[in-house]
């Protein structure tokens, strides 16, 4: 019998739970925490749960596995208040999307007993909540480990072996520096490009009746959590702030292409970006 606890049943711990009923291992049992009662209710109706409740130490003693699945302030006054309540020998991860701060102020919280191996799916939605999760989210997605010197070779192997199994494509191991440096890149300065070009609009134009695929695609994601990416953001505001340098670079560089009427230099950014699109797209496919 093994006991995996989610704690938290938002848009990503309920797509865990989900996803690990969808993907069953006979002896299994799937417990979680969450302050919402209804949010229980629900999950235990609906099957995805074996058992939840609203405290925390009893399944916590209990748990094999504990996957927290909060943001990153309350992922640390949780390991602070519960360092005690976790089972021996339990592996602990998160799903925090900065990694620097977080592995820095948790060194000396983390008990000795357990194995807190930090990790970070490239996946999930834009609404919140449990009534959005979804087992589908994570199919062929990327996962991000940071280990450290601590943690156990087996037990990188057992959650390596979790992720995949529900779904992800490509488990990639990185350390914090290079995984808030790139983060910071690939999801922090698209959100913030998102917010800023749908905040630069007259909402009073009649927008929606010349929107097309480009607007549309460029803005998903700017319908945001403000909690989660405000507390991202700040968190990894060293690292953003030099990647929001970098694009601000390529803008001007366009902006005074536009300006000089320069179409060379222009035909030439649009030759890199095809090419450079391309070759994501062939990466992507690969496996690893």
């Amino acid at each position: 019998m093994r006991n995996i606890a989610i704690v938290g049943l938002g848009v990503v711990g309920g797509s865990f739970a989900k996803a690990l009923r969808k993907h069953p291992v006979e002896g299994e049992r799937i417990l979680a925490i969450d302050p919402d009662e209804e949010t229980l209710k629900k999950a235990l109706e609906e099957g995805v749960i074996d058992e939840g409740e609203t405290s925390n130490q009893r399944i916590l003693q209990q748990a094999d596995i504990v996957i927290i699945g909060l943001y990153p302030l309350a992922l640390k006054e949780f390991i602070k208040v519960h360092r005690d309540d976790f089972k021996e020998g339990a592996i602990l991860t998160d799903v925090a999307g900065v990694k620097g701060v977080l592995v820095e102020q948790l060194m000396e919280e983390i008990p000795e007993q357990v194995d807190f191996i930090y990790g970070h799916p490239m996946a999930g939605r834009e609404n919140r909540g449990y009534a959005y999760a979804d087992a589908e989210v994570f199919e062929g997605a990327n996962y991000l480990l940071t280990p450290t010197e601590k943690n156990k070779k087996e037990n990188l192997e057992r959650l390596e072996k979790l992720i995949t199994r529900i779904g992800f494509k490509r488990v990639t191991l990185v350390n914090p520096k290079k995984h808030d440096e790139m983060i910071a890149f690939t999801s922090q300065l698209c959100h913030v490009i998102a917010v800023s070009l749908i905040n630069s609009d007259d909402p009073e134009r009649g927008t929606v009746k010349f929107i097309g695929d480009s607007y549309r695609d460029l803005t998903r994601i700017a319908k945001i959590n403000e909690s989660l990416w405000s507390e991202l953001f700040i968190e990894n505001k060293v690292e953003l702030l030099d990647a929001i340098e970098g694009f601000e670079k390529q803008f001007q560089t366009m902006k005074k292409a536009i300006q000089e009427e320069d179409s060379e230099q222009m035909e030439s950014m649009f030759r890199e970006s095809t090419k450079r699109r391309i070759q994501l797209e062939a990466d992507d496919k690969k496996k690893r």
